[in-house]
């Protein structure tokens, strides 16, 4: 661990009040302007107003904001393929010709989903798989032209990430083998989708890449290394990965050529949960050679590292790319569940030329863990230099605004109570994402599955 952090260190809290609703509180600790570099400067605004509760009881915005409802799970896809899949998930949003938008939306299925991702020829991995892709097509006006399947047979496809060359990376958060839950093939990989054009990329398993529960990936631009994150929940808890390709930046199809998959190792800590100081850094961080990626007869997070072992972390999460960094997210560490310390939620930093870890925001909220501001998921940037958080915790689900000085605001907040009024449950917000020219916010609803498109006065 370096010595002391030389940056200023900020504690905020912003108290986030909704018309005819609770007021929810979120929290965190650090200096925001961390997480937005390489972008353009947030103009330090405070959010867009209070929230307006939906008539029609889906989505709350702010005033002047609007929503459309792109997909919702159970209607008929355009392609006659079959119903619009469950557990809509992460999701991506890529430019096309004349103006058009292609989103690639993941569905986090397992054996026991509601509505399977429709069986396609040529798109199938395991005919047992629930989970896969589906592509909605948008023209200049956001109007939906065609929905259908990008990829099938997967399983519980969670996030995922976008390459350079313009196609998803989903990943499936499962490690089950062929035999397991009726699977015919072994899970738990990467596949690359092109939305544009399914079949281009099929569904062939990266499986160089590893075989554990998968959750996010960023790939750096300057040389195609690739970040994963790993999203296990019980002890022993997931590694921070890094993948070096044999063919860094070769566009579409040449992660199938192989590489190297290595895991992170903080020397002297054993688990990222036990700091807790904001600025905390770690320099000469190392990276290990994953013993057997395949994970054929040992899970890789019990894998024999060497004397030193390896770092493990509780809910890896969200992972993007910014500046010169790779950025991920902890979104919570249970110590009665077996992690070394608590907390609401952790954003990392690290640094591939200085070889430098630095824990730059940790997340909790303000009042009560049953309020919203607690388990941040997954994170985009804006095109004015925000950020956009969706929230996986207890109570109302929300999208959290996040300006460059730190300035929290509600973005949208959740309306589909899928409990009784007594015991509500929310469905949890993800895939957040814009479109390439900045002016539509699409989001995702985990269940009932809706993915929704925000449009108004973006700044």
């Amino acid at each position: 661990m370096s010595s002391a952090p030389a940056r200023r260190l900020a504690t905020r809290r912003q108290v986030l009040a909704g018309s005819g609703a609770t007021a929810v509180s979120i929290a965190f600790a650090g200096a925001f302007s961390e997480l937005f570099a390489g972008t353009a400067a947030a103009r330090g605004h405070r959010g867009y107003g209070p929230l307006v509760p939906d008539p029609d009881g889906l989505l709350d915005l702010p005033k002047g904001f609007r929503y459309r409802v792109l997909s919702r799970e159970g209607d008929r896809l355009r392609s006659g393929e079959g119903p619009v899949p469950s557990n809509h998930d992460g999701m991506a949003a890529f430019a096309g010709h004349r103006g058009r938008v292609h989103l690639v939306r993941n569905h986090e299925n397992r054996v026991t989903a509601k509505i399977a991702v429709p069986a396609v020829d040529g798109l199938t991995y395991d005919p047992m798989g629930k989970g896969g892709c589906t592509a909605l097509e948008l023209d200049s006006r956001g109007a939906v032209l065609g929905e259908r399947v990008a990829i099938a047979g997967t399983a519980v496809n969670c996030a995922g990430g976008r390459t350079p060359w313009d196609t998803w990376l989903t990943c499936e958060e499962t490690e089950d083998r062929a035999g397991t839950n009726g699977y015919t093939k072994d899970h738990g990989f990467i596949f690359e989708v092109d939305g544009a054009d399914p079949h281009r990329t099929g569904a062939v398993p990266l499986t160089a890449m590893g075989r554990f529960q998968h959750e996010a990936i960023a790939i750096d631009p300057n040389n195609g290394i690739v970040y994963e994150t790993e999203d296990a929940f019980e002890k022993p808890f997931g590694l921070f990965y890094r993948f070096l390709p044999e063919k860094p930046l070769g566009g579409t199809g040449s992660l199938r050529a192989g590489g190297e998959l290595q895991a992170m190792r903080v020397p002297g800590v054993p688990d990222l949960s036990v700091i807790q100081e904001t600025g905390a850094s770690f320099d000469r961080i190392e990276w290990v050679p994953v013993p057997d990626p395949q994970a054929a007869g040992t899970p890789i997070r019990l894998q024999d590292f060497g004397p030193k072992g390896i770092t493990h972390a509780q809910k890896l999460e969200g992972c993007y790319w910014g500046g010169s960094s790779v950025y991920f997210v902890s979104s919570f560490a249970q110590s009665a569940a077996g992690s070394a310390a608590d907390h609401f939620g952790q954003v990392w930093r690290y640094e591939p030329k200085r070889r430098r870890l630095t824990l730059v925001v940790v997340f909790g909220p303000g009042t009560d863990v049953q309020l919203p501001g607690e388990s941040p998921d997954n994170i985009c940037l804006t095109s004015d230099g925000g950020l956009m958080v969706c929230e996986d915790g207890n109570g109302a689900q929300h999208v959290f605004g996040v300006t460059r000085s730190g300035e929290v605001y509600a973005m949208a907040r959740g309306r589909q109570n899928i409990g009784t009024p007594q015991e509500p449950e929310w469905g949890e917000f993800a895939g957040v994402t814009f479109a390439p020219d900045g002016g539509t916010m699409f989001v995702n609803c985990y269940t009932p599955g809706t993915t929704f498109a925000v449009t108004g006065p973006w700044r």
